[in-house]
C-alpha cells in the first residue's frame, strides 16, 4: 500500500467507526425554541412546560413505542440573537414515560440563557451542528423551530434552511400567535405564511400554529406526533 493510500485509510477508518458507533433511533429531533427578547419569562416557561407535557403525552409515547427502534433522541435548545444559541437539555434518549418525564423535569429547572432578538438562521445552524456531531443516528433528522416573529439577525434564514435540507435534515416550524396579534410589519404577511416560505424545508415539512384557539402544549403535541410518526 502506498503512503498516500495508507494516510487516506487512516483518515477514513476512524470516520467510519465514529459513524457506526452512533446509537440508532427512529428520529433525531432538535427543538429550537424562541428565547429571544420578545419572549417574557412566563412565555418561556409556557414553552418549556408545553414541550415537556407533549413528550410525556400517552399519544406521543405510543407513537415512539411503535417505531423501528422504539426510541427517539431529543435535544432542547433556545435561541436569541445571532450569537446567542444555547443547549438547555442535551441529547436525551426517550423511549418511555420515565425518560420523557425526566427530560421534562430537567427542562423546566434550567435557567434562562438566550439574549437578543430573532436569529432563526443561527438557531438552525446551531441545531445542524449538534445533529451532525451528536451521539445518535436517526432514520429521520428533524429541526423543530418555534418562534413569535421573523428572522431579523444573522444570515438569510432561507440559506440556513437550504443548507440543513441539503444535509438530509427536515426543518419544521411552530408559529406562536398572540391574541390580537397583527401582521408583523417587517414581513408584511401572517407569520405562519412567512414560516412556510422562508423557514421550513425538506420532505413533509410543515408549519403548526399555537394561538388562543389551541393551547401551546396541544399544538406541540400534534406537531411532535406528526414529526415522529
Amino acid at each position: 500500500m502506498s503512503r498516500r493510500l495508507a494516510l487516506a485509510a487512516g483518515v477514513l477508518v476512524p470516520s467510519l467507526v465514529r459513524a457506526q458507533a452512533k446509537i440508532p433511533v427512529d428520529v433525531v429531533l432538535a427543538l429550537a425554541a424562541d428565547g429571544s427578547g420578545s419572549i417574557d419569562n412566563d412565555e418561556l416557561r409556557l414553552q418549556r412546560e408545553g414541550y415537556g407535557e407533549a413528550l410525556s403525552a400517552p399519544e406521543v409515547l405510543s407513537v415512539i413505542a411503535k417505531g423501528t427502534h422504539g426510541a427517539i433522541a431529543v435535544i432542547y435548545t433556545e435561541w436569541g440573537g445571532p450569537t446567542s444559541q444555547h443547549v438547555i437539555v442535551d441529547w436525551t434518549l426517550i423511549r418511555d414515560e420515565a425518560s420523557a418525564k425526566a427530560f421534562a423535569i430537567e427542562l423546566v429547572t434550567r435557567p434562562r440563557a438566550a439574549r437578543g432578538y430573532n436569529s432563526i438562521s443561527a438557531a438552525i445552524d446551531f441545531c445542524v451542528t449538534h445533529i451532525e456531531s451528536g451521539p445518535y443516528r436517526g432514520l429521520k433528522r428533524v429541526i423543530d423551530v418555534s418562534g413569535d416573529g421573523p428572522n431579523i439577525g444573522g444570515r438569510a434564514v432561507e440559506a440556513a434552511r437550504d443548507d440543513a435540507v441539503a444535509k438530509g435534515i427536515t426543518v419544521n416550524a411552530l408559529a406562536i400567535i398572540r391574541p390580537g396579534g397583527s401582521v408583523p410589519a417587517r414581513i408584511g404577511q401572517p407569520l405562519p405564511d412567512y414560516y412556510r416560505e422562508a423557514v421550513i424545508g425538506g420532505p413533509g415539512a410543515f408549519v403548526e400554529v399555537a394561538d388562543q384557539n389551541r393551547s401551546f402544549a396541544e399544538a406541540v403535541r400534534r406537531k411532535i406526533v406528526t414529526e415522529i410518526a
